[in-house]
Formats: structure tokens, C-alpha cells, sequence
């Protein structure tokens, strides 16, 4: 598998990434949980070392699900998420909010959230 350099880091992934969006939510029901680690855990064994995700796939599930997957993995790939959106108690996106205030409310962060459930710090 080619690599790439991510801009003038030292961050290296592979060349080809996997979008994991469609193995919780959007594209039909959720797949099967085991089923999706296996995949992901054969992504990288097949040299795969780049995995998308976001808070807002599920929400929250699909960062659970790749966090779980490749927590064990961890030190040999690189997770990108996305943040910003606002979701509220029924787990419903009700808009957009990326301002400090929200990103950062006392000791809780949507950072801290996503690190948590992608098994990650």
C-alpha cells in the first residue's frame, strides 16, 4: 500500500483511506457490529492505516464502533472524525455550532466525548 504525508506533519497514512459511515448509519440499516470490526481489522492488515468517521454517524454509534475496532490497533493507524454539529437528547442533528462555548462546557468537551468513544487520547 502507497503512503502519503499529510501536509508538513510527520503524519503518515495510507494512500487509501475507508470512509466508515455506511457500516452504522445512512446507507440502510446498521451492519452487523462483529462483521464491521472484522472488515476494519482486515483494512489494516491489507496495509490500510487512514479510517473516517464523526460524532455524527449514529450519532455517536459509528465513533463507538471504529474506536472499539481499532483501540487494539491503535499506535498503527490514524482516525479522523468531524465535529461541529449539534445533536440533541433524541439523538436528532438540529444544526450546526462549532463556537468555543460549545465545543469546551466545563470538564465535558466534544473532544473529550470523541476520544472516549473512538478508545483513543
Amino acid at each position: 500500500m502507497q503512503k502519503r504525508k499529510l501536509g508538513n506533519s510527520n503524519l503518515e497514512v495510507s494512500a487509501l483511506g475507508l470512509g466508515c459511515m455506511g457500516m452504522s448509519t445512512n446507507y440502510g440499516p446498521a451492519t452487523d457490529k462483529q462483521e464491521m470490526i472484522r472488515l476494519l481489522h482486515s483494512a489494516v492488515e491489507r496495509g490500510m492505516t487512514f479510517f473516517d468517521t464523526a460524532q455524527v454517524y449514529g450519532p455517536f454509534t459509528n465513533e463507538e464502533l471504529v474506536g472499539e475496532a481499532l483501540s487494539p490497533l491503535r499506535e498503527q493507524v490514524v482516525i479522523a472524525t468531524k465535529f461541529g454539529f449539534e445533536i440533541d437528547s433524541n439523538g436528532q442533528r438540529v444544526g450546526l455550532n462549532s463556537r468555543p462555548e460549545f465545543r469546551v462546557r466545563g470538564s465535558w468537551s466534544v473532544w473529550t466525548r470523541t476520544l472516549q468513544q473512538l478508545q483513543s487520547n
